[in-house]
């Protein structure tokens, strides 16, 4: 498929044209599940090009089932979690985009974070306080900008080596994002990463096709039909092709098995970017890549950003958030067009995913400003997410409420 064709296949418009996005691209060969996996089978990648870009201006209303979801009990670990308001910025040393990571010195650049997070300078003790031998905890990477942008390799080298600190099986650890052939892409394969699971959702069959011999979808069976699906009041028909990669129509998006059913507790490993005058870190990097039929979204894109995430499936796994922040990019997201990416040469940490979010958009509006790519931060505008996400007890999105923590590392 030429990535000329994106937009026409997914059917999604721009919503604000007065904004310049660059559009997500999805595009790649399917393959089957890494050895090990422990999802329906076939729980895999697949090859597509899907555009996913926000509008700049708040939609008109579109009723969701958020207020059932506000009746769900809460438990101890939910959201905001252990850390409500607190972040730790690590200004590490060089990463020159293009050049190999240097893994012992991001190694200890998340140690340092760690520390800072949560007091603790035995590694052990510090992940500790998020996970334990019984776990099985899910690495939700973002792996859309293949080598270019997408989280490092590296990153998640460091934060399983606290995991396995904190007693966790190599067994219990997976690795996941929507499609598996992007992982692949970004460098996680069962090569790289042995012993680990990496899981995706949509997938095409041993038969090369999205389709089995009956006409059925081969990953129909991946999403969770018993759990809360997010509902919202609008719906989008998809060709048969593109229905593939959405695997529902209707006005239900449901949630991946592997947040459902796989794993217990989540670490979310996003990349700091921007989405036109927006930015897609944390809360982006979880409902997006939990959810089905999610093209219609971006009509209501503010509000699918952040309420999925109140979801239990999200909401009472969701432990820690590390922004992979080495490179980034300040304008052309959330693709990963070179002209746009810089060293950014930060990691961020917190449990709640709204104050990192709230840090994360900050000093992508700031290297806008500083390079004249837009004149002013309207955040009330281009970052609604965060207020509505705050409103439903995921976080703090106050500026003047959230604790930031610098460290520098050479």
């Amino acid at each position: 498929m030429r990535k000329d064709d994106i937009v026409t296949l997914t059917g999604e418009k721009d919503a604000c044209p007065s904004d310049k996005f660059s559009r997500r691209k999805f595009f790649g060969a399917a393959a089957m599940a890494a050895a090990g996996a422990a999802l329906a089978p076939g729980m895999i990648g697949q090859e597509k090009a899907q555009s996913e870009k926000p509008p700049a201006a708040p939609p008109a209303d579109i009723k969701t089932n958020i207020d059932e979801v506000r009746t769900i009990p809460r438990v101890a670990a939910s959201l905001p979690g252990q850390y409500p308001g607190k972040v730790v910025r690590v200004k590490t040393g060089a990463n020159p985009v293009g050049q190999k990571i240097d893994g012992a010195r991001v190694a200890r650049e998340v140690e340092a974070g760690m520390a800072g997070l949560t007091g603790e300078k035995d590694m052990a003790k510090a992940w500790s306080r998020f996970v334990g031998p019984k776990d099985v905890v899910g690495i939700k990477v973002n792996p859309i900008g293949e080598k270019i942008l997408s989280t490092k390799p590296e990153v998640v080298d460091a934060i399983v080596a606290g995991l396995l600190a904190a007693g966790v099986g190599k067994e219990n650890i997976v690795i996941w994002d929507r499609r598996l052939f992007q992982l692949e892409e970004a460098g996680f394969t069962a090569g790289r990463f042995p012993g680990l699971r990496i899981l995706g959702t949509e997938m095409k069959g041993p038969n090369g096709e999205f389709y089995n011999d009956k006409g059925e979808l081969w990953a129909r069976d991946n999403v969770d039909r018993e759990a809360l699906p997010y509902v919202a009041e609008i719906e989008q028909k998809y060709d048969k092709e593109t229905l593939g990669y959405m695997i529902d129509e209707g006005k239900s998006s449901y949630f991946t098995k592997i947040v459902t059913e796989t794993v217990t507790k989540i670490v979310n490993v996003p990349i700091l970017k921007n989405a036109g005058a927006t930015t897609t870190c944390c809360l982006k990097n979880l409902s997006y890549g939990s959810l089905s039929n999610t093209g219609r979204l971006h009509k209501l894109w503010m509000k699918s950003v952040a309420e999925p995430v109140a979801f239990p499936a999200l909401r009472d796994k969701v432990v820690l958030n590390v922004v992979d922040g080495l490179q980034a990019c300040y304008d052309g997201g959330p693709g990963a067009n070179p002209k746009f990416i810089y060293d950014a040469n930060v990691l961020l940490f917190g449990s709640d995913p709204v104050a990192v979010d709230a840090v994360a958009h900050d000093i992508i509006v700031k290297e806008r400003m500083a390079r004249g790519v837009q004149q002013v931060d309207n955040r009330g505008r281009s970052a609604a997410f965060l207020e509505i996400a705050e409103a439903l007890g995921l976080g703090v999105a106050a500026r003047d409420k959230i604790e930031i923590r610098d460290l520098t590392l050479g």
